[in-house]
């Protein structure tokens, strides 16, 4: 008691004090939802990511960033396509000389804004069952579920889908011209995944597949933990239940988008920047 002589001593009433409480404890809840909001990945932050996690990288030149930005609304625009909002989207340009996946931010209002590229492998014509990479844009939908590797080797000692566990992006069945024989139109099942880490990733900028897209591991990783081109997967774990292929310790960017978009600039010359061995390894 002696601790306490000379204060005043005041009484809180109950009901003023439990008031009290819930004030602060509503507090604490908004700034742990503001701290959430604020850990969700800006496509600035995205853009850093991606160059510290993906390897090999293209650095572009600042005018095709513009134009493939360009490109990918010109494609979406062809294809009766109109964005509800902003959101990522992927352009693969299979031109020979080019070879690049570039990953954009479209924003509701204002010009894309470029996030990153890195060199892919597209289809490699004239040999059996070798597939013209189609052009387009495709979507990414429940209709034709993604599946994971399963890192077993093919009969020519190769991981087709790469190490175990990397995604496999399924585009479903596409029409495509064939790259042998009479090169006529038949059907081919489009999907975006990554290779063999030894024998196929360090080939990617230059046509190797069979007509899907070959892309880094690194990148695959990029597109899966940040839900990247999750958008109708987000949906249906929000609605109905979290799809298996999601991963339990995603971190879903804002804006996820469910558009893949392939192009062919037909370039007579290779530009600097996507020469494979250009690109840069972190």
């Amino acid at each position: 008691m002696a601790a306490l002589q000379g204060r005043t001593m005041i009484r809180v009433p109950y009901g003023l004090a439990a008031c009290a409480m819930r004030a602060v404890a509503a507090t604490l809840l908004c700034a742990a939802a503001a701290s959430q909001v604020s850990a969700q990945p800006t496509p600035e932050d995205m853009a850093r990511t991606f160059r510290l996690e993906v390897a090999p990288a293209l650095q572009m030149s600042a005018g095709d960033r513009v134009h493939y930005g360009a490109l990918a609304l010109q494609a979406l625009a062809d294809a009766g396509i109109g964005l509800l909002g902003s959101q990522y989207v992927l352009v693969v340009d299979r031109s020979p000389r080019v070879q690049a996946a570039l990953l954009y931010w479209l924003p509701a209002a204002g010009p894309p804004i470029h996030v990153g590229a890195s060199p892919v492998s597209t289809g490699k014509v004239g040999q059996f069952d070798h597939f013209e990479t189609p052009t387009g844009v495709f979507a990414h939908s429940l209709a034709n579920p993604d599946f994971r590797a399963q890192g077993t080797k093919n009969a020519n000692g190769i991981l087709g889908y790469g190490a175990k566990g990397m995604r496999i992006y399924d585009f479903g069945w596409q029409q495509a011209n064939r790259g042998w024989g009479n090169r006529g139109a038949s059907t081919m099942r489009l999907q975006m995944h990554a290779t063999d880490p030894v024998l196929l990733e360090p080939k990617l900028g230059t046509p190797q597949s069979k007509g899907c897209i070959r892309i880094p591991a690194t990148l695959n990783r990029l597109l899966d933990r940040y839900g990247l081109l999750d958008a109708d997967y987000e949906l249906a774990a929000d609605l109905i239940s979290r799809p298996w292929i999601l991963l339990r310790d995603r971190t879903p960017a804002p804006g996820a988008g469910r558009y893949l978009i392939i192009v062919d600039t037909n370039r007579a010359d290779r530009p600097d920047w996507s020469e494979p061995w250009r690109a840069v390894a972190n």
